[in-house]
């Protein structure tokens, strides 16, 4: 990976994609849409698509790979967010929760408390519907975390 900062996107469910788009633009970041199938991209912007195989890890396998410290990664799959935070990155849930290394063990217990609930017959019921002030949340969250990632770059 280039030493430039990039937003790595779990892009098959990605609410918040044009959000992405316009902080990626106005801080002039390259953003990877990872996906298991073809989706429209904007043309030009430092937006690009990579289209995986249907393997069922395969988009997540290929985002952490490419994870870093240099790489902002947005996915609201928590063992994804987990193995990306382990390699260092700031990882953003499109509801813009963090969900970096000082908090992901924490959001992955849960995760898999809840599983082992489901699996078991309970009735947990599901996330709550997106909103606009996870649109928003989201977009100050993703702001926020280029701007740590510059900082960090620049040892300010």
């Amino acid at each position: 990976m280039s030493g430039e900062i990039e937003i790595l996107v779990d892009a098959d469910a990605c609410p918040v994609k044009e959000e992405i788009y316009r902080v990626a633009g106005r801080h002039g970041l390259r953003v990877v849409l990872v996906a298991n199938s073809y989706m429209r991209v904007p043309r030009g912007g430092g937006v690009e698509l990579v289209v995986v195989g249907d393997g069922l890890d395969a988009a997540d396998d290929w985002i952490s790979e490419h994870a870093g410290p240099r790489t902002i990664v947005v996915t609201a799959d928590i063992p994804l967010a987990s193995r990306c935070a382990a390699a260092g990155a700031p990882v953003l849930g499109p509801n813009g929760r963090s969900l970096g290394a000082d908090t992901i063990g924490a959001v992955l217990a849960t995760r898999n408390l809840m599983d082992s609930l489901r699996s078991a017959g309970e009735i947990t019921g599901g996330p709550k519907p997106f909103s606009p002030a996870d649109r928003s949340r989201f977009l100050s969250s993703l702001h926020q975390a280029v701007v740590r990632t510059m900082n960090a770059r620049t040892g300010q």
